[in-house]
């Protein structure tokens, strides 16, 4: 090959597919490092939540106490445990003891729910006009559990 019709062109394809080879290794091993991280991550997660206590129900957390933002504090409790809470409110009955109402299906659930509580009464209440198939109404022995602070 005549050196002065080599207009390197050559060299500089291999250059640019070297380069390449370089950054396709690189981002594998970016790709191979964040799935080990996250799967990691994920096994961590999945020993510190709760799985799901009541899947496929939906409850409501009505407080009939005089204390401040006890529903919002068993909704919480609630929902790390697995539980689907969608609504909470307050109730105008001041229950001396706490109750879970079953609105829709099983007592089972109910009994289910009131375990989770701490204990409960469960009583059956069908209502056709709510949209949950559960209502917990806190009543003045309801506590949370020790250690655990008011929000």
């Amino acid at each position: 090959m005549d050196p002065s019709r080599f207009d390197g062109s050559f060299m500089e394809f291999a250059g640019k597919l070297r380069v390449a080879a370089i950054a396709v290794v690189a981002l594998a091993g970016v790709v191979a490092a964040a799935l080990v991280w996250r799967g990691a991550g994920a096994a961590d997660l999945v020993g510190a939540q709760a799985p799901a206590a009541l899947p496929g129900i939906v409850i409501e957390v009505r407080n009939g106490t005089s204390r401040s933002g006890l529903a919002r504090q068993a909704a919480r409790l609630l929902r790390e445990r697995g539980v689907d809470v969608i609504f909470v409110g307050t109730s105008s009955a001041r229950p001396d003891s706490t109750t879970v109402l079953v609105r829709r299906g099983s007592v089972v659930r109910g009994h289910e729910l009131a375990r989770l509580l701490g204990g409960a009464r469960v009583r059956s209440e069908p209502d056709s006009l709510l949209r949950v198939d559960l209502t917990v109404l806190l009543g003045a022995d309801f506590r949370l559990p020790k250690g655990r602070l008011p929000l």
